[in-house]
């Protein structure tokens, strides 16, 4: 596609848009980067960057997850198959929502974008460089068409609640925003509160294998973010820490023997659509428990783990992936802190915590299925 081609696409888009455009207030953004932006709000017509973005729509838009959305990136259905089709069954409509490719990996159209007329593009933070580098934002601002960004997985402890509150502002949905971060927030001082009047609790080394059995490389993890930071707020001690200086990162299997850790936390989804019988394990909405525990059981037979004190107590785990990039994580923490400390989360009941969220935010019904664990 030539600069010339988009130019003409652009220039055509923007007569469309001003003929259609709905009054509104124009405002200045700052986005997660600090970026301001000047979007007139509320937005009717929003493309986002990512189809599992939908996950933060849905909480703010629970009557009509998909109304505002004029299309998104084709990831949804291929990365968390069982909530692709659990949003399926009750909105088919989206199923006809125009799909992109990534901007990450260079297949974003951006003549198709122009054509969809939207009055934002929300994109994650991980998309930035490679967005800057094929001056996206420069020849969308010449059709008017600004870009947003928010982050649930760079650093989603500290960036959740802001991306919450800008995203609320876009859709003119800003007390549901507060709503939802207010319940954030109680559910996270469930644990980090519990644990600080705990005192000097014991912490278990940790380690969080991420998308375990996604390809027989092993073993990626986290670092001092995302779930790696999800392990030090519910009392535990990210083993792979000080060996990934950023978010993401791999351990290499000797490092972890070394380290022999007191659990592991394997990262899974149904990812059927990714890697057909893969070894993955299938955690998410309505997964089977049976496989899922049996699926576990075999990735603890890689070299990585053998004699580990995790897999000798069966303290091996595994919990949705998709809790690294949705504003969920909250129900992570409390899972995890049942596990790396039973008996002072005993009580927390973190079904019932997945359950009132939905209840209250979520326009799908909750479906158990997102834990499991070998003991």
């Amino acid at each position: 596609m030539t600069f010339k081609n988009v130019a003409f696409a652009a220039a055509v888009s923007l007569a469309l848009i001003a003929e259609t455009a709905v009054s509104g207030e124009l405002v200045k953004i700052k986005d997660i980067t600090g970026r301001e932006v000047e979007v007139s709000i509320p937005v009717d017509r929003v493309i986002l960057g990512e189809g599992r973005q939908i996950y933060f729509t849905a909480a703010l838009d629970t009557e009509k997850p998909f109304g505002r959305v004029v299309g998104w990136r084709d990831d949804f259905k291929k990365a968390d198959l069982d909530g692709y089709n659990a949003y399926l069954e009750k909105f088919p409509e989206m199923a006809t929502i125009p799909t992109f490719g990534g901007m990450k990996d260079g297949t974003f159209d951006i003549e198709q974008a122009v054509a969809l007329k939207p009055d934002v593009i929300i994109m994650n933070t991980e998309a930035k460089s490679a967005t800057e580098e094929a001056g996206y934002i420069e020849k969308l601002a010449k059709v008017g068409i600004p870009l947003v960004y928010i982050d649930f997985r760079e650093k989603p402890m500290q960036n959740t609640d802001a991306s919450m509150r800008i995203i609320g502002k876009l859709f003119g949905n800003e007390a549901r925003a507060e709503e939802f971060v207010a319940f954030r927030q109680e559910q996270m001082a469930a644990v980090t509160d519990r644990l600080a009047k705990a005192g000097d609790l014991k912490k278990p080394v940790v380690f969080m294998e991420r998308a375990g059995g996604y390809s027989d490389d092993c073993c990626m993890s986290f670092g001092n973010e995302n779930f790696g930071k999800m392990v030090d707020l519910a009392g535990g001690i990210n083993m792979a820490a000080e060996f990934i200086p950023g978010t993401f990162g791999t351990v290499n299997p000797e490092q972890i023997i070394a380290s022999n850790p007191d659990q592991v936390i394997i990262t899974g989804s149904n990812w059927e659509l990714f890697v057909p019988g893969g070894k993955w394990v299938g955690v998410g909405p309505g997964a089977d428990p049976v496989r899922a525990k049996e699926k576990l059981a075999v990735l603890t037979e890689r070299p990585a783990f053998t004699g580990i004190k995790a897999v000798k107590d069966q303290n091996v785990h595994a919990i949705w992936h998709q809790f690294y990039n949705s504003p969920y994580q909250f129900i992570a923490v409390q899972q995890i802190a049942k596990w790396l400390h039973p008996e002072l989360f005993q009580d927390v009941d973190v079904d019932a915590t997945f359950k009132e969220l939905h209840t209250r935010f979520l326009p799908v019904e909750y479906r158990p299925g997102y834990f499991v664990s070998l003991k």
